[in-house]
Order: structure tokens, then sequence, then C-alpha cells
């Protein structure tokens, strides 16, 4: 017990080390101008959760703290243990301003979170299947309240998000008949939400292209979904 009394109270220095000062007096955060198009304000906007599903869930999260972390915000990252850094670092997450706590135990990993939300500009978390309502309900609050993002890797489960992103497909390219070498990822996007975000639409985007960039397929337009505006 003393030894996470430690921990969280060294998490904690660190999130104040990290609080935003100048972003903090916007609403919307940046993102990779590939991710615009999928979000109601073509930016993160404080104070909202995001949840992110399908087989290319992690890379996304990551782009999307991209944007953030280049223009100078904190980003953490909590019970995602095998996400790597290399990743992070390739589609523009600067390392010098990453936080993460891999796997904290089931009792203190709301208290983790609630302390990252306190100082740092965008959260991604693998959301544990144990995490009560009433946990979510007040964690959730904590975000509006500091105006933090809060992207969820996979289900949702109680928490309610305001965007939902998920990649319904996701391909590897450069590979035939056993021969050649990966030179890119294609992903098409599906973006859907409530309120401010509800207009749905889905975007193709290489995640990231040969040479390394996450951008839009320029061979594919951006389109409501079926059956939406």
């Amino acid at each position: 017990m003393e030894a996470g009394r430690g921990n969280r109270a060294a998490l904690a220095m660190a999130a104040e080390r990290a609080r935003p000062v100048a972003l903090a007096r916007e609403h919307v955060v940046p993102v990779l101008p590939a991710l615009a198009p999928l979000l109601p304000d073509g930016a993160l906007r404080r104070g909202t959760t995001l949840a992110i599903e399908g087989p290319a869930a992690r890379s996304l999260a990551l782009a999307l703290a991209a944007g953030p972390s280049a223009a100078g915000s904190w980003v953490g990252v909590v019970s995602l243990p095998s996400l790597g850094l290399a990743a992070a670092a390739e589609v523009g997450v600067a390392l010098e301003r990453l936080l993460l706590v891999a796997s904290p135990p089931p009792a203190e990993w709301a208290a983790v979170v609630a302390t990252l939300v306190d100082g740092v500009g965008v959260v991604v978390v693998g959301l544990p299947r144990w995490v009560r309502a009433g946990e979510a309900r007040r964690l959730q609050a904590r975000v509006r309240q500091r105006g933090a993002v809060l992207v969820v890797v996979g289900s949702p489960g109680p928490l309610e998000a305001e965007v939902g992103l998920a990649a319904e497909e996701a391909q590897w390219v450069g590979v035939t008949d056993g021969a050649g070498h990966l030179q890119g990822r294609r992903v098409v996007v599906a973006a859907t939400g409530r309120r401010a975000a509800a207009r749905s639409r889905r975007v193709a985007l290489w995640l990231p292209d040969s040479e390394g960039r996450v951008r839009v397929d320029d061979d594919a337009a951006v389109v409501p979904l079926r059956g939406t505006a």
C-alpha cells in the first residue's frame, strides 16, 4: 500500500509538471490534418470522451494524440502495456511528453487516470472490465471539469463517448504472394457521435503510408455513412 501511495505521488508530480498552460485556454486542441474530417470541430474538443474500436484502434489513438503532442500538450497512456513507443514516435507523439502507466493495480486504476486527467491534455486508456458505472461517471465529470480529452481504446463500457471511431477495414500493403515488405496500412475509419458529432462519416486513411505519414487516401473521398445526412 505504501508503495502504491508513493507511485501515485510520483505520478501526481509528473502530471503537475505536465499541466498545460497556453493550450488550456483553448476549447479545442489540434489533430493531424488527415484526422480533422472525422471530428465535429476538426479538432479534439476539451472535456470530451472518444471511443476507438477496430483492428487499428491503437494506431488510430496514437495518431489522434500526435497532433496535441506536436502542439506542446502532454499525453498519458494507461492500461495499454503492449503499446509500442516506436509506433507512437512514428505517428508523431513526442516521447519526451509521454507519461506511460502500463498496468496499474485494479484498486488504483481510477485514481491513476484521474491524476493524469488533472494535468495531461490527452489521456489514452484501455478500459478494464472491472470499472464500475459510478467510477466512470466520476471520471467523465473530472474530464469535463479539467478540460482534458479522454480516448478509450476498445469498448467504452459504462463511459459515454461523445465521438466513436471504428476502423472498419485495415489492410497492410506491399506484400504479395509471400514476397516484398510492408509499405503501409490503409484503414477505413467510420465516425459517429452525439449532439455536435452526430453527422457520421467514413474516411480512408493511410496509417501510415510508405513514408511513415498519416494522411487521407487521395483516391478515396470523405463521404457520409449510408443512411445519414
